[in-house]
């Protein structure tokens, strides 16, 4: 029998292999990945969201020719890998709620606009908490998709809660 040529070696020294503790808490390491994961998919929505800024209102529209503010939140949503009931008042009854000092990014509001104000019919995405300030884009039959503060009047007064669904 012939071998390939090796030779039986033997080491005189003993190896040794250490491994470095860390002194960071591997569960808060995991729960801050999952955050910026979070982060990254609200950040992900709000891109989709404001690429139909300045499209005009169309009831029940789901496109950039014309969308309603639920047809906005529901495609924005999906074109990031997340199915959601079409309609406002539907949407309203998913997620968790929150308070509005608590309103992150990629968090729904939620506003009763009708004239009876029975039922929730209007929503907008939270694209950015500046303190007090909570900014979110929604479609207006007036205005078309833009941005709005919820410190104005209008939507201050309409508005009803606030659900977190990432």
């Amino acid at each position: 029998m012939a071998s390939c040529g090796s030779k039986k070696r033997t080491y005189s020294k003993t190896r040794t292999v250490t491994v470095a503790g860390s002194t960071e808490d591997s569960t808060s390491t995991r729960e801050s990945s999952k955050e910026e994961r979070k982060n990254a998919k609200a950040e992900a929505i709000i891109s989709t969201a404001l690429q139909f800024s300045g499209t005009r209102y169309k009831y029940g529209g789901i496109t950039e020719s014309g969308m309603d503010c639920s047809g906005l939140v529901y495609v924005s949503l999906k074109e990031n890998d997340i199915a959601f009931p079409r309609a406002s008042y539907l949407m309203a009854q998913e997620g968790k709620p929150v308070r509005v000092a608590e309103v992150e990014k990629g968090d729904l509001l939620f506003f009763k606009t009708g004239k009876t104000g029975r039922r929730i019919n209007h929503v907008g995405l939270v694209v950015d908490v500046d303190g007090k300030d909570i900014k979110f884009i929604h479609a207006t039959t007036s205005r078309g998709v833009l941005v709005s503060s919820l410190r104005e009047g209008y939507w201050n007064h309409a508005f009803v809660k606030a659900m977190r669904i990432l």
